[in-house]
């Protein structure tokens, strides 16, 4: 799917028990929230854009694998285009997994579907490597996961290593960056992902395409007991409103549940 050596290797046997994620360019801590700032510039006009990306409480079982459930919210220009529950899983080698997305959308305010809805094992759609184990350049793109149904296909190689840069969080050295394409949306062009280890996702810069879309990580918060309850419990609502929208994919998964109530 992402050229040779990308074939998914995928073996629900080969993951833990608990939901632990800790490699080191992708750590998921219940509790954290990462909040990106940036820029998305097109040819008529310049977009500020927010993502914040929470690590919730809540596990989801998807095809025998009990995965972390993130929560991201995207904001354009301060308003609300995206709500999305994604699921995590991290394997016996240390390969973090995606197993699919529940992105609602919003325009004006307004929610209007949640077309792009995939699920792992649900409609031919397949899980796959959201940060390999051990990253090294020169090694053969992955696929990240593909869902032929919504068009969604994302490959990864690991583009370049030891970087050194400057986001409003810290300087970070030793950072790695990988460059992810839908071959299937050759006009959207390539994004660059900045890693560091221990932190994560730093940095996210576009490479060709339409749209040019710079994100720096702005802070890291850790939440209080109160702040994760609350959290889990919007996070469950967002879970529950999917079986009522999706009725074809996500109403066949399980319910996700609460794991952690404290940090």
């Amino acid at each position: 799917m992402c050229g040779p050596g990308s074939a998914l290797n995928f073996d629900k046997t080969a993951f833990q028990g608990s939901p632990t994620i800790d490699n080191k360019w992708f750590p998921l801590k219940p509790g954290t929230t990462y909040t990106t700032t940036g820029t998305v510039a097109a040819e008529d006009d310049t977009t500020e854009r927010t993502v914040t990306h929470t690590v919730t409480g809540l596990t989801k079982v998807i095809d025998g694998v009990k995965t972390l459930v993130m929560w991201d919210r995207d904001y354009q220009d301060g308003a609300l285009v995206e709500s999305e529950l994604a699921f995590f899983a991290q394997d016996n080698a240390g390969a973090v997994w995606l197993f699919g997305e529940y992105p609602e959308e919003f325009e004006n305010d307004k929610f209007v579907g949640a077309p792009n809805t995939f699920i792992h094992g649900i409609s031919g759609s397949q899980a796959g490597i959201a940060m390999q184990a051990q990253p090294r350049t020169g090694t053969p793109e992955y696929v990240q996961a593909h869902a032929a149904s919504v068009g969604f296909l994302d490959c990864a190689r690991a583009y370049e290593d030891n970087v050194a840069l400057c986001v409003p969080t810290d300087c970070y050295e030793g950072v790695l960056v990988i460059d992810e394409h839908n071959p299937l949306e050759p006009d959207v062009g390539h994004q660059r992902k900045f890693y560091s280890a221990g932190t994560g996702l730093v940095r996210v810069t576009a490479e060709g395409g339409v749209k040019q879309e710079t994100l720096d990580l702005e802070k890291i918060e850790q939440l209080s007991d109160a702040q994760l309850a609350d959290v889990n419990e919007q996070a469950l609502e967002l879970d529950e409103h999917g079986y009522e929208v999706s009725k074809d994919v996500y109403a066949k998964t399980a319910p996700a549940e609460v794991a952690t109530k404290t940090p």
